[in-house]
């Protein structure tokens, strides 16, 4: 595995690649490619996140390892996108960011995304899910410490990644719907949504009541085992 070892050029990388890099891979593709082109927009996020998860660590064998981790991650992700009305993908991102670093969560969220489509259909809303679920990931990531000590809180920001989720799927919503971001279409998109959302945030507050504490401890005495 490549390692990025400048330390000043990581804190760099694991700021503007989130918050600059990719939204505006995302928000130029949506308003220059066409549909079937879509899959170069992905394909820049997902190298995007790659680049963001070699910036998070120093040694190759602590990235390589926690690679496999989040490879097992992405896999029941996308596994549980299969599961009718109630899906985990979120909860899992949320606890690979949690356990694993912000960026392990952002991989894990947009990988999941990317590859489940597959089979659930590429499209130009793809690059919009990787990254809607990989920031919910890398935000994970970045209250970890406060998320491991309150589980209310964890359980909480579960049922706010749903309504973050929905918002920023809206967002491609109303730039399919009328080629151009209008306002009064995309609190109407809200609006109109609510349901889903509400649905979102509950299997979400669901998952991670039941899933979160035991592989996070699982997580815990893995990389303590392994110096991941």
């Amino acid at each position: 595995m490549i390692v990025i070892k400048n330390p000043r050029l990581r804190r760099v990388l694991r700021i503007v690649i989130p918050f600059v890099v990719v939204p505006i891979i995302v928000v130029t593709g949506a308003y220059l490619f066409e549909p079937k082109r879509q899959a170069f927009t992905a394909l820049a996020v997902a190298i995007s996140a790659c680049v963001l998860f070699l910036a998070g660590f120093e040694h190759k064998k602590t990235g390589s390892r926690r690679l496999i981790i989040v490879s097992v991650f992405i896999a029941l992700s996308v596994i549980g996108r299969f599961i009718p009305f109630f899906k985990p993908v979120t909860a899992l991102t949320i606890i690979a960011g949690v356990y694993l670093g912000g960026e392990a969560g952002f991989l894990c969220g947009a990988f999941s995304a990317l590859i489940s489509n597959f089979y659930f259909g590429q499209g130009p809303w793809t690059p919009f899910q990787m990254l809607a679920w990989g920031m919910i990931g890398f935000f994970a990531g970045v209250f970890s410490k406060f998320f491991k000590k309150s589980r209310f809180a964890l359980i909480i920001y579960g049922a706010i990644a749903g309504f973050i989720f929905s918002v920023i799927m809206d967002i491609w919503t109303v730039l399919w719907y009328s080629g151009t971001f209008s306002k009064e279409l995309f609190f109407t998109a809200i609006l109109t949504a609510l349901p889903h959302t509400a649905l979102y945030s509950v299997s979400n507050v669901i998952f991670l009541f039941l899933i979160a504490r035991p592989m996070g401890e699982k997580l815990t005495r893995i990389k303590m085992k392994y110096g991941v």
